[in-house]
């Protein structure tokens, strides 16, 4: 079925069920799903029977919610249009990081597959958005870094911060502030649990900077583990 066929809240609910998935092995339920796209469990609930019934999701009662292989096509696309618009905001027009998703959200349901392509091309083809997202390829691969929480790495070992979660705009700016960008070493020298706080020093040694993040950036970075 094309995209074009689809309403936009149906290509939303394909593309927010593909990414629920992507970076959680979490099951995506109704509840999960009304909280990420951030409307009433009822209005998914009522989003999801139509997608059933259009055979693009497979759902049963009070369980998770999955994507027939003809869902996972369109809402590969979504994903793959809305990480393109996303760089080519900030590569191109100079937008920063924090402020290109909600405009891509708009943008990603009126730009053509031709548009898409040729942006594509423009930008070199990139493997990542500005978040570190993956950006799946005109064949629908997609490659996920081997990351993890920057809140679940060890201390002592030197990362490469790989992805930072666009959620929360708010979080973008504060580590940013912070020095925390993508491609960035870091190593993580303690841990409060309690308190919910990361110590890091960022930079390499002739530039490195000790910082302190709170729960919500560190559960926000993704750090892949290199070689020291």
């Amino acid at each position: 079925m094309p995209v074009s066929s689809l309403t936009t809240a149906a290509q939303d609910y394909l593309k927010v069920i593909w990414a629920a998935d992507e970076w959680s092995t979490e099951a995506v339920t109704v509840k999960r799903l009304a909280e990420r796209a951030g409307v009433s469990t009822a209005t998914v609930s009522d989003g999801i029977r139509k997608l059933v019934g259009l055979g693009m999701v497979v759902h049963e009662p009070y369980g998770s919610i999955e994507l027939t292989d003809a869902g996972r096509l369109v809402a590969v696309e979504m994903v793959r249009r809305h990480r393109l618009v996303e760089t080519f905001l900030v590569e191109v027009l100079d937008y920063s990081w924090d402020e290109v998703h909600d405009e891509a959200e708009v943008l990603e349901h009126a730009v053509s597959d031709k548009l898409i392509d040729r942006i594509d091309r423009m930008l070199g083809m990139p493997s990542r958005d500005p978040h570190g997202d993956p950006i799946p390829s005109a064949a629908g691969l997609s490659y996920r870094p081997d990351a993890v929480r920057l809140s679940d790495a060890p201390s002592g070992h030197p990362f490469a911060v790989s992805r930072i979660s666009d959620a929360d705009p708010s979080v973008l700016r504060y580590v940013a502030d912070r020095g925390v960008l993508l491609d960035v070493r870091l190593t993580v020298l303690e841990k409060r649990t309690a308190a919910g706080e990361v110590q890091v020093v960022v930079g390499d040694e002739q530039a490195a900077v000790r910082v302190e993040l709170g729960q919500r950036a560190s559960d926000a970075i993704w750090v892949t583990r290199v070689e020291s």
